[in-house]
């Protein structure tokens, strides 16, 4: 009896150890790295993500989340997933043209009049477009979401016009657009990434950056920056991407949950961008920051004329024509 009890009871043990092995191994762990905070809207857009991919694979998926450039700088991140070392990432479009060049024409200064006309593009047949022009990189683009529309920041004096700018150094994103475009305002460019911000600023390396009112309360530069103008040059979308190898391994229905939940994620993100662009110079002007509200856009896109007329002749009139009309 003792040795049937025995053997019955090496049985369940080994049963059980099976069963736990086989639990184990039906949860695939991913990685998913922003360059901001958890408390901002890059880090509620990857919170929801990873929330809802666990909820809509019942567990079989579980999105590891990473903050504050802890697994690198965007530009590190998304070539980490083309080259398969990470699964997934959000970032800024900043550094995407680098990888998908066609999403160049998005970064054009003064291209979309509001959010909500940048949402509906994005969102829209132009949007889908160009999302599908990562596949061939080794992306699978899930959806696009939100920075929001970039100010300038700097310690030196106010900005009320383009002619305040010449001779600043400015922090720009790696990217070729931005950089052209500031060059034509009579900045000086230092392209770099985003973890090296906040020091480079402290220490006088450059004398401004730029970036949505989100990112900027985010990154606490209030602490290292005096003067704030709402100039809104550009508005900046952020996106999910993810390996296309990984994704092309999912079956139907997983990767439509995958898909599904970055869309969640993008709602979490722009409503986090609201509130962040509701509230954001009050509190900025509460913490010692010189907000100019009142710039004169008219100048600054005169100030981009030649800037701009090799933007059209780069992306084509008819292209940013079909984004800057589209309703």
């Amino acid at each position: 009896m003792k040795l049937h009890q025995l053997v019955l009871g090496l049985g369940l043990a080994s049963a059980l150890s099976v069963g736990l092995v086989a639990g184990a191994a039906a949860q695939t762990t991913m990685k998913i790295s922003i360059s901001t905070s958890q408390n901002s809207h890059q880090g509620v857009a990857i919170d929801t993500f990873a929330k809802e991919v666990e909820k809509r694979t019942a567990g079989r998926y579980k999105v590891q989340t990473f903050y504050n450039g802890a697994l690198g700088g965007e530009r590190e991140s998304i070539e980490a997933v083309q080259l398969g070392t990470q699964e997934l990432a959000f970032s800024s479009s900043g550094p995407v043209p680098n990888f998908v060049p066609e999403t160049k024409i998005l970064d054009v200064p003064f291209l979309f009049r509001d959010k909500a006309h940048a949402r509906a593009v994005l969102d829209g047949p132009i949007g889908q477009e160009l999302l599908g022009k990562f596949d061939a990189k080794g992306f699978k683009a899930l959806a696009w979401a939100e920075n929001g529309f970039r100010h300038m920041t700097n310690s030196k004096r106010a900005v009320n016009a383009p002619e305040d700018l010449k001779g600043l150094k400015m922090r720009t994103m790696e990217n070729p657009v931005h950089i052209a475009a500031y060059k034509a305002l009579g900045i000086i460019t230092t392209p770099m990434a985003f973890p090296e911000v906040f020091t480079a600023l402290q220490q006088g390396t450059v004398d401004g950056q730029e970036n949505p009112l989100s990112v900027i309360i985010s990154a606490k530069f209030d602490q290292v920056q005096k003067h704030l103008s709402l100039t809104g040059h550009v508005y900046s979308p952020g996106i999910f991407v993810m390996n296309k190898a990984v994704f092309d391994k999912l079956s139907a229905a997983d990767k439509q949950a995958f898909i599904d939940a970055a869309k969640e994620g993008t709602k979490a993100n722009r409503a986090r961008v609201d509130e962040d662009d509701a509230k954001g110079v009050a509190d900025l002007r509460s913490k010692g920051m010189n907000v100019v509200d009142n710039v004169d856009k008219a100048k600054f896109v005169a100030a981009l004329t030649t800037a701009n007329a090799q933007f059209e002749k780069d992306f084509g009139k008819a292209n940013l024509d079909r984004i800057r009309n589209f309703k």
